[in-house]
C-alpha cells in the first residue's frame, strides 16, 4: 500500500451485513518559485533547467498563453527565445483584465489547449502575464483533463509577490470576485523583475499594496523598509538602478514573498479559515467589483486596510501615531486611502455578510495590532463600521508629500 493511503473495509452498524469502505489518501504537493531576471535573454537557461519538475530541451513543444499587452511589448523576445533554444512554441495572445476575467476567457484557453493537443503529463502550459492572466490559465489548466500542469511567469508586481506564489486560481462570476476557482499549484513560478520596467507607476503601487499588507500584519521591519525606501524603489520600478536601490528592492520582494509562503504553506487548501493573509480582503472583493473598472485589485485591498486600520484604532489596537504612519505610507506609495464607495454603509455590510458566508459563518476578520502583528475578531458591528468610515474620511484628504504620478498615473 502506498504511503499516505488508508483503506479499510467493515460493516456499517445497523445495516446488517452491507459492506462499506473508507478511503483516505494524501497527495504530496511540491512547487517551485524561481527568481531569475532577464528570463528571456538568449543566454538565460532558467526556463530550460531551473525547474527540476519541468525541464525543457530542443525538440519539445510548448503552448504559451500571453497577455496581449505583454505580447505587444515582449512577444518578439519571447518567440525568439524559444526559437533559439529549439522549442516549438505556439503563442496565444489573450486579453486579460478584471473586466473580462470571466468564464469566456477560460473557454478560450481550453480551446487553445485542445487545438494544441497538449500532452498533460509532460507539456505544461506557460502563462505569461499579470495575476488576471495567470489566474485564468491556471483555472483552465486545473479543469482540462482533470488537471494539466502549468507554469506561471508573472509580469506585474502583484503577480510576483501575491498571485504568482499561491495555489489558488479563479475567475469572477456575476459580481462575485473569483467566485469560480480551484486550488491548483503551478509546477513553477518564475519571477523576473525586469518586466516591471514597462509598468506604469500605478501598477507598481498596485503590487506594493500586497507587500504593505504583509508588512502590516507580519513584519514591522518590512514596514520600516517601505517607509524609508518605498518611494525611491517605486520610482525606480524595483529595477535596482543603483546599488542601494537594488538592495532595497531585493529585500522588499524577498521578504514579502518569504512571509507569504510562510503563511500559505501550512494551509494551502485553507482548511484553517483564520488566515492573516486575508487582511485587506474582507471588504475589498465587494468594493472592487462594485467600483469596476475604477479600482485595481491592490487599490481595493489598500482601501480595505485603511478602513480596518481605522477600526483597529477605534478599538485601541493601533495608536493614532501608528495609524498616521500607516496612512502616510499608503499615500506615499501612490495608493488611495479613500473611495466614495465607502459612503454607502449598506455596501460595507453586504461585503461583511458575504465574507462571513465565505468564512463558515464567522467574520474571522484580521485586524492589525500596532504595526507587524494581528489578531482575529468576530464581533464587528455596523455601528463600528460607520465610526471607522468617519474616522478614515477625516484623514483622507490628499497628502501634499505624495510622490508625482500618483494613483491615476
Amino acid at each position: 500500500m502506498r504511503s499516505g493511503t488508508v483503506f479499510t473495509q467493515g460493516l456499517r452498524q445497523g445495516l446488517g451485513d452491507d459492506p462499506f469502505w473508507t478511503v483516505e489518501a494524501v497527495r504530496q504537493v511540491r512547487y517551485h518559485v524561481v527568481s531569475s531576471n532577464g528570463l528571456f535573454e538568449p543566454g538565460n537557461s532558467a526556463l530550460l533547467t531551473g525547474c527540476p519538475d519541468a525541464p525543457m530541451s530542443a525538440g519539445d513543444r510548448r503552448l504559451i498563453v500571453i497577455d496581449q499587452n505583454v505580447d505587444a511589448l515582449y512577444g518578439g523576445k519571447v518567440r525568439a527565445y524559444f526559437t533559439a533554444n529549439g522549442i516549438d512554441a505556439t503563442v496565444i495572445p489573450l486579453r486579460a483584465d478584471e473586466s473580462v476575467k470571466q468564464w469566456d476567457a477560460v473557454s478560450q484557453v481550453v480551446d487553445a489547449m485542445n487545438d494544441f493537443g497538449i500532452d498533460r503529463r509532460r507539456e505544461p502550459v506557460l502563462a505569461v502575464g499579470g495575476g488576471v492572466l495567470t489566474d485564468i490559465v491556471g483555472f483552465a489548466a486545473s479543469l482540462y483533463r482533470r488537471g494539466t500542469p502549468y507554469i506561471r511567469i508573472p509580469t506585474t508586481l502583484i503577480g510576483l509577490v501575491d498571485a504568482g506564489v499561491g495555489v489558488k486560481t479563479g475567475v469572477n462570476y456575476e459580481r462575485g470576485k473569483n467566485r469560480l476557482g480551484t486550488y491548483a499549484p503551478a509546477t513553477a513560478t518564475f519571477l523576473d523583475r525586469s518586466f516591471l520596467r514597462s509598468l506604469s507607476l500605478r501598477h507598481i503601487s498596485n503590487g506594493l499594496a500586497e507587500i504593505l499588507k504583509m508588512a502590516l500584519i507580519r513584519s514591522e521591519d518590512l514596514f520600516a523598509l517601505l517607509e524609508s525606501r518605498g518611494v525611491a524603489v517605486r520610482a525606480d520600478r524595483l529595477q535596482g538602478t543603483t546599488e542601494e536601490l537594488a538592495g532595497a528592492a531585493d529585500a522588499i520582494i524577498a521578504e514579502s514573498i518569504h512571509l507569504m509562503l510562510e503563511e500559505l504553506q501550512p494551509n494551502l487548501w485553507e482548511s484553517a479559515l483564520e488566515r492573516c493573509v486575508d487582511y485587506g480582503h474582507t471588504f475589498s472583493p465587494t468594493l472592487e467589483m462594485h467600483a469596476l473598472p475604477e479600482l485595481l485589485h491592490g487599490e481595493a485591498v489598500v482601501i480595505d486596510m485603511a478602513l480596518t486600520t481605522a477600526l483597529a484604532t477605534l478599538r485601541g489596537f493601533v495608536t493614532e501615531n501608528q495609524a498616521d504612519r500607516v496612512f502616510h505610507v499608503m499615500r506615499r506609495l501612490g495608493l488611495p486611502v479613500w473611495n466614495e464607495v465607502l459612503e454607502d454603509p449598506t455596501l460595507l455590510q453586504e461585503a461583511l455578510r458575504d465574507t462571513v458566508r465565505h468564512r463558515d459563518g464567522q467574520q474571522r476578520l484580521p485586524l492589525p495590532i500596532g504595526i507587524g502583528r494581528h489578531r482575529f475578531v468576530n464581533d464587528v458591528t455596523p455601528a463600528e463600521l460607520s465610526d471607522a468610515t468617519r474616522l478614515l474620511r477625516d484623514r483622507a484628504p490628499a497628502d501634499p508629500s505624495l510622490v508625482p504620478e500618483q494613483v491615476g498615473a
